[in-house]
């Protein structure tokens, strides 16, 4: 969350990136219960001091009538001491639960407006190893005319393969959902072991995290409370499926204090997430871009303050990697305002094309949330010289699978209907170069 001294102090900053999200803060309240606080905090201290100057007269008193006399008075200063306290705990329950409302303040470079308005800051494509940063950026809006497709999409490849089965899965779990079998699971696995490999040699401590949390880790990364309804909770718990390993990782240093030699922290983790998607009729929701349950990879960095945004930068270096090992005609895109999430301060998307669908599909999305989450989670460090500082929080996708694998597919297939597995894949398949139709 913000801080309320950022409230009070950029209170027009706060409601221009409330405006920017759609979010309908309230900010007025806010600054009146803070008010209140304040001045409640005062009188509860004032009394508290009161009491304890009164306690050492009592105590010094020699006179049992006037220590009885000063006695009755403290207990009529309790009954209001503990009026006050319990106004001034209500008080401080409701400013935080309406703090948690409140998105984060976004970097001042960013372009205004919708995904529409996103710039491209990057293209590239890693089978030739061309890599171009656009300056200045181009704007997503008026792109032209989309691309013909060229070739067939992932989902008529893969079950002309035999890897990936639809009507098995809606069978078993519905619409949705979909079963990778033979080459196609290996490839999944495979591209996991990989990833993972990458990041560790990058520098990513490896954890492996649940996948079901409470609530108040997924408070301490901003799903909650505003998000409640785009993940699946277990009946009658108070715990959840997670979105992301984002939700897991980041709250692994929860409510601690980490001293500055330790940092930078930097963790990468694989985990099955589920998210309770929006689906619509149409093309643009076949085959396995959006689905309920999907396999990510992903790294999170905890930092001081004064290095977030280089580390921002070098974390879309560290997922690049990924896909430009992978072969993948690529863009990167610096999100307008309006397409941000909640917490994120600055986030780029990577997007790979997809030639049979004729789309860019999104593989990555690196974020830094500044101290936005290390507040809600109590994310705290001690420098050197003992004093104790939020820390800054930054995470990234490296990759998400069903895009990246959708994309591998359509990207690598050849005329006789055979895909090429990228090289850097192979010796995690034994030496497989083909997938190739079972006669």
């Amino acid at each position: 969350m913000l801080s309320i001294q950022v409230l009070r102090d950029q209170t027009d900053e706060v409601r221009t990136a409330c405006a920017a999200r759609g979010v309908d803060a309230p900010i007025d309240r806010i600054l009146e219960l803070d008010e209140q606080r304040r001045a409640l905090l005062g009188d509860v201290e004032r009394m508290r001091a009161d009491r304890n100057q009164a306690g050492k007269l009592i105590g010094a008193a020699k006179d049992d009538a006037e220590r009885q006399r000063l006695i009755e008075e403290q207990r009529a200063v309790a009954v209001e001491l503990d009026g006050l306290e319990e106004r001034l705990r209500q008080t401080d329950e409701e400013l935080n639960e309406l703090m948690l409302t409140v998105p984060n303040l976004y970097h001042p470079s960013l372009p205004e407006g919708g995904y529409e308005d996103s710039v491209i800051v990057i293209e590239g494509n890693g089978s030739t190893g061309e890599e171009q940063r656009v300056d200045p950026p181009r704007s997503l809006r008026g792109e032209g005319e989309p691309e013909q497709a060229t070739g067939k999409p992932h989902w008529e490849l893969g079950e002309e393969l035999g890897i990936i089965d639809f009507e098995r899965a809606t069978k078993i779990s519905g619409a949705h959902f979909y079963i990778l079998r033979d080459e196609g699971a290996r490839l999944q696995r495979a591209l996991i072991c990989w990833m993972l490999d990458v990041h560790r040699e990058q520098g990513y401590s490896e954890v492996y995290p649940p996948v079901i949390v409470g609530s108040e880790a997924l408070v301490g990364t901003g799903n909650l409370p505003k998000f409640g309804e785009t993940m699946f909770k277990l009946e009658d718990t108070d715990l959840w499926l997670i979105p992301t390993a984002e939700v897991p990782v980041t709250n692994m240093y929860r409510d601690e204090i980490i001293d500055a030699p330790a940092l930078p922290i930097h963790h990468t983790a694989y985990s099955a997430s589920f998210r309770r998607e929006q689906f619509s009729a149409g093309r643009e929701n076949r085959g396995i871009k959006r689905v309920y349950q999907f396999d990510k990879v992903e790294m999170v960095r905890f930092v001081e303050p004064g290095t977030s945004w280089d580390a921002l930068d070098q974390l879309l270096e560290d997922s690049l990697a990924i896909v430009r090992a992978l072969g993948f005609r690529y863009r990167v895109i610096r999100l307008a305002t309006g397409d941000l999430t909640f917490s994120s301060a600055m986030t780029y998307d990577v997007e790979v094309w997809a030639p049979g669908a004729a789309e860019w599909l999104e593989v990555a999305s690196i974020s830094n949330f500044a101290d936005f989450q290390a507040r809600r989670a109590s994310l705290r460090y001690r420098d050197s010289e003992g004093q104790v500082h939020h820390l800054h929080t930054l995470n990234g996708s490296g990759l998400a699978l069903p895009r990246t694998f959708a994309a591998l597919l359509e990207q690598n297939q050849r005329e006789d209907g055979s895909v090429e597995i990228p090289e850097v894949l192979r010796s995690y398949l034994g030496g497989l170069e083909l997938i190739e139709a079972k006669s």
